[in-house]
């Protein structure tokens, strides 16, 4: 085996353990919410294409700074499947059906559901604190930005994907993750490449959260370690047995 083999099956033996045993056994029946979120998203994008339905879309999905906090927050969950108008909608589609598809089977319908969130409620809020400290502040935004529709599951799609990355022992992938949103943030001085930089703070936090409090990555098992219908009797060993964005109208 080449050095490079094994860096490989060093780095993603573990994830692809895991997602291809319970793709063979289950199928799509191991990635139902990812297909919902995939249908979502291709219907949101038709409807808000239609004369008739941009306005219902943005009243229930867009979220902008310049809104009171509890509708921001009220629109978020729905703004994850709302494709930004200015790109391609495949690309929003990729990314669900990928990373959250693997998150899914990894981690289970509930943490990937808590991660995705988690990163996208990090970047909501920071664009408030962001307009708030002004542009001349290395972390501040211009006031314009308030106005700026911020949708799409990118700051999603950057959590979970640096998530699973450290859960997994893939460590490259989560770094070269992190160091391509530090890029995008360093070349493109916008709301979606700093939303994204605080979707990666927050997962950080989190990973070294569970590093202090000794929670260890699961073994590939096959099946989601939080699947009620796959993973009854596992328990705790299941879950800590050792392991063998945005554009204007953007995604976060």
């Amino acid at each position: 085996m080449t050095p490079l083999a094994r860096w490989a099956r060093a780095e993603w033996g573990p994830l692809y353990g895991t997602v291809r045993g319970s793709l063979r056994e289950r199928r799509l029946r191991a990635v139902p919410m990812t297909a919902g979120a995939v249908c979502l998203t291709a219907v949101v994008q038709l409807v808000q294409n239609q004369s008739w339905g941009y306005r219902p879309v943005q009243a229930m999905g867009a979220v902008r700074a310049a809104d009171p906090l509890w509708l921001a927050l009220l629109r978020t969950p729905l703004s994850l499947f709302v494709p930004a108008l200015d790109l391609p909608v495949w690309g929003a589609l990729v990314q669900i059906l990928c990373v959250s598809g693997l998150a899914e089977v990894c981690l289970g319908r509930r943490r990937t559901l808590a991660v995705a969130y988690l990163a996208t409620l990090a970047g909501t809020l920071y664009a408030r604190v962001g307009i708030a400290l002004g542009p001349h502040h290395l972390l501040g935004l211009p006031g314009t930005d308030a106005q700026v529709v911020d949708t799409g599951p990118s700051a999603a799609v950057v959590g979970l994907a640096v998530y699973l990355g450290r859960r997994y022992g893939a460590h490259v992938t989560a770094g070269g993750v992190a160091a391509a949103i530090l890029a995008e943030a360093l070349l493109k001085e916008n709301l979606a490449g700093k939303e994204h930089l605080a979707a990666l703070a927050v997962v950080a936090l989190l990973c070294a959260a569970e590093a202090a409090l000794g929670r260890r990555p699961p073994a590939p098992a096959g099946r989601a370690a939080d699947d009620p219908a796959r993973g009854a009797g596992r328990g705790a060993a299941g879950l800590h047995a050792p392991a063998s964005g945005r554009a204007r109208q953007g995604p976060r």
